[in-house]
C-alpha cells in the first residue's frame, strides 16, 4: 500500500512522458523536494511503491501536491533542477552550503584597482572566485602568497591616489601601493593582477613564460632592478611549482572525486589536477544523512551540478568513483558552460583508476580525522546551530570579555575556538583607551571594532559566530561596532553569567538551555576561557604598571638602569630589600645612596615628637 496521498498519486499518474523537473509541495505550498527526470512519467511511477527509507517516507507523507515543469532535454532539466534548488531550498534535497561553510578567494575584477579578499559567498558581481579552500587556513596562506609574489592589495579603501604615504604592506613589499599617486601605474598593477589570476588558476607554466619574457625585455632595456625583481619572482614561482608537483601524465586538467560514507556521515574529496599536477585537495562533509542519500550515485547526482555551478573553472575531465544517473545531461551542461567537450569518466583500471582510489583513501582519512578527533566538538557545534538557527554548525567561534579594576587598566580579550579546539596561538588582547571610569559597553564596542577592522583590512576572514560575555547591553555595543564596519553576515550572541542566558539579536527574550546541553557547554567553555585570558592580561598590565611607577619616580634611574636593577636583584621586591651597601656596590656610592634613600624615606614623626623636636 503506497503512502502517497490520493491527490498526489492522481497527479503522478498524469505526468507526461517528457524530460523536466517535478516538485513535491506540502499543504502550505512550500517545496519539499525537487528532482529531474528524463521521463517524468517513469520517474513519478517509482514513487507509487512502498519500499522507501525513513526520510523519503516522511517527505511523501508530508506531500500534498505535485507540480512539474517540462524541458526540451535532460540537460535543460538539470539546469532547471539546480536553479530551483538554490532558489527554493527544499529541505529534503541534498544541498551544498558553500555560501557559508566553504571559503573562497575573490578577485574584484570589476574594480579599477582589483583586490584579493577572503569570502564565503559567491555573487554575480563581475569578480572571479577561486576555491573552495578547506581548511580555511589554505585560503589565508594563498592571499599572503599573492601579496608576496605580485603585490595585489587586500585593503577595502577607495583608491584615488590622494593618500600622502602608503601603508606598511608597501614597505614590506606586499603591495604595489596604488593608494599613493606615482607609486605604480594602472598598466603595471593590471599586469600584476593578470599574473595573480594565472597563479590562482594553477597555470604556472603560462605564468613563468610571461615572467621570463618580461625579465629579458627589462634586461634589454637596461632596467636591471626590474629584471632582478622578475628573476627572483620566477625563482619563487618555480620553487612553488616544484613543491606542488605530485604527478605528471600528459598535462591534463582533471577533477578526481573520492567518497567515503559510514553511519550517516559522508566525506567527499576532490583532488584538483591542473597541467598534470595535483595542486589542491578539497573536502566536503555531510553529517547525519539518511542511508539512501549517502549512496554514491545518488549523492554525486545531486552534488556535481551544484559544485560546477559556482566554480570559475571546469576541467577537461571529471573522474568519479561511481556512475551518475543522467550522465549525458551532465556532460552536455558542463560542455556548454566550458565551451568545449567535457568528459565524465568512471575508470576501472590503469593510472586513472589508481587516482580515483587515492582520492577515496584521502576521503576515508579525512572522514576519520573529522568524525573521531572532533566528535565532541562537532556534536556541540551541531546542537548550537540548531538552537540559534544557523545555516551550518559553526567551525570558528571568537569570544570576547572585559576585565578592569574600578575602570583602571581596562583590558579586552579575544579567544578562538576552531573545529573542536581552543587555538591559543590566535588569542588577542586589547588595551582599552580613551575611557574615563568603568564602562563595559564602550570597552566592548572598542574591542570588537578594533578586532574586525583589522581582520577586514587584512584578509576579511570573519568567524562563523561571535560570542560576547554579557547580556543585552554588551551585545548591543558589539552590534553597533559591527554595523560601523558594515558587517551583516556574521552571527553574534551574548552569554550572561548567572543564569547562562543566551541573548540573540532580534529575539526579545533570552534563550535558556539545559545545563547539560552540549551547545551551551561549548559556549560556556569559550566564555570561561575568554574570562580567564582577560583576567590574566589585566593582572599582567597592573603588575607592569605598578612595577614601572615605583621605579620611574626615582631620580637618576632611567629605563636602561631600571632594567639593570631588576635583572641584577631579580624583582622589584629584591631592589627594595637590597641594603645600602649592595646598592652602592652595584650603582656606585653616590647613586647607590640616592636610590636607597628614595626607596626608604624616613618615617614621619608623630605630633609629640614634632613638638619636642621644634622645642
Amino acid at each position: 500500500m503506497t503512502i502517497v496521498q490520493q491527490a498526489v498519486a492522481k497527479q503522478i499518474r498524469k505526468l507526461p512522458d517528457r524530460p523536466g523537473i517535478y516538485i513535491f509541495k506540502d499543504a502550505s505550498g512550500a517545496s519539499l523536494y525537487v528532482g529531474k527526470a528524463k521521463s517524468l512519467r517513469k520517474r513519478g511511477a517509482s514513487y507509487l511503491r512502498d519500499d522507501f527509507g525513513p526520510r523519503l517516507w516522511r517527505m511523501l507523507n508530508e506531500s500534498a501536491r505535485l507540480d512539474y515543469m517540462i524541458a526540451d532535454s535532460e540537460a535543460e532539466a538539470l539546469v532547471l533542477e539546480n536553479n530551483w534548488i538554490k532558489q527554493q531550498k527544499p529541505r529534503f534535497n541534498i544541498r551544498l552550503r558553500d555560501d557559508k561553510t566553504y571559503p573562497y578567494l575573490k578577485l574584484t575584477l570589476a574594480e579599477d584597482w582589483p583586490r584579493i579578499v577572503f569570502t564565503r559567498r559567491i555573487l554575480n558581481d563581475g569578480s572571479e572566485y577561486y576555491g573552495p579552500y578547506l581548511p580555511a587556513g589554505l585560503a589565508r596562506k594563498a592571499i599572503k602568497l599573492v601579496q608576496k609574489l605580485f603585490g595585489v592589495r587586500v585593503c577595502h579603501i577607495p583608491i584615488d591616489g590622494s593618500l600622502p604615504r602608503p601603508c606598511l604592506y608597501h614597505d614590506m613589499h606586499r603591495c604595489l601601493g596604488p593608494c599613493v599617486d606615482g607609486l605604480t601605474s594602472l598598466e603595471t598593477y593590471g599586469a600584476a593582477v593578470e599574473q595573480a589570476r594565472l597563479f590562482l588558476k594553477g597555470r604556472n607554466d603560462e605564468l613563468l613564460r610571461d615572467l621570463k619574457q618580461q625579465m629579458w625585455q627589462a634586461s634589454e632595456q637596461l632596467s636591471f632592478e626590474e629584471a632582478a625583481r622578475l628573476r627572483d619572482l620566477v625563482a619563487e614561482v618555480e620553487d612553488i611549482s616544484e613543491r606542488r608537483r605530485v604527478s605528471s601524465v600528459r598535462g591534463e586538467d582533471i577533477d578526481i572525486f573520492g567518497l567515503f560514507a559510514l553511519g550517516g556521515n559522508v566525506c567527499l574529496t576532490v583532488l584538483v589536477m591542473r597541467n598534470g599536477q595535483i595542486l589542491d585537495r578539497r573536502e566536503l562533509f555531510w553529517e547525519g544523512r539518511p542511508e539512501e542519500e549517502i549512496e554514491a550515485s545518488a549523492l554525486l547526482d545531486q552534488v556535481l551540478p551544484q559544485i560546477y555551478d559556482v566554480t570559475t573553472f571546469i576541467p577537461k575531465e571529471i573522474h568519479l568513483p561511481a556512475p551518475v544517473e543522467g550522465e549525458d545531461a551532465l556532460v552536455e551542461w558542463l560542455s556548454e558552460k566550458k565551451g568545449e567537450r567535457v568528459y565524465v569518466r568512471m575508470p576501472s583500471r590503469g593510472p586513472k583508476a589508481d587516482r580515483v582510489a587515492l582520492a577515496s583513501r584521502n576521503a576515508e582519512l579525512a572522514f576519520r580525522r573529522r568524525f573521531r578527533a572532533e566528535g565532541r566538538g562537532a556534536l556541540a557545534a551541531k546542537a548550537l546551530s540548531e538552537h540559534l538557527g544557523l545555516i551550518d554548525p559553526p567551525r570558528r567561534i571568537e569570544g570576547f570579555d572585559i576585565s578592569h579594576f574600578q575602570g583602571a587598566q581596562t583590558v579586552a580579550s579575544m579567544v578562538v575556538w576552531e573545529e573542536g579546539k581552543m587555538r591559543k596561538g590566535e588569542y588577542r588582547s586589547f588595551n582599552i583607551k580613551g575611557l574615563e571610569g568603568p564602562d563595559d559597553f564602550a570597552s566592548m564596542n572598542q574591542a570588537v571594532e578594533r578586532r574586525y577592522r583589522r581582520v577586514l583590512d587584512e584578509v576579511g576572514a570573519m568567524p562563523d559566530l561571535i560570542l560576547i560575555d554579557g547580556g543585552r547591553g554588551q551585545l548591543n555595543a558589539a552590534l553597533a561596532a559591527l554595523e560601523v564596519l558594515g558587517v551583516e553576515e556574521t552571527s553574534i550572541i551574548g552569554l550572561a553569567k548567572r543564569e547562562e542566558e543566551i541573548y540573540v539579536p532580534g529575539r526579545p527574550e533570552p534563550l535558556r538551555l539545559p545545563k547539560d546541553d552540549p551547545g551551551l557547554q561549548l559556549l560556556m567553555e569559550v566564555r570561561d576561557e575568554s574570562h580567564r585570558f582577560a583576567v590574566a592580561r589585566h593582572r599582567r598590565r597592573r603588575q607592569k604598571s605598578t612595577l614601572g611607577s615605583r621605579l620611574d619616580g626615582i631620580q637618576g634611574i632611567g629605563p636602561k638602569r631600571r632594567r639593570q636593577l631588576l635583572s641584577h636583584f631579580g624583582s622589584l621586591t629584591g631592589v627594595e630589600s637590597a641594603s645600602r651597601e649592595d646598592l652602592r656596590s652595584f650603582l656606585g656610592p653616590k647613586l647607590g645612596d640616592q636610590v636607597y634613600e628614595q626607596l626608604h624615606p624616613p618615617e614621619p614623626l608623630d605630633g609629640q615628637a614634632q613638638t619636642d623636636r621644634q622645642s
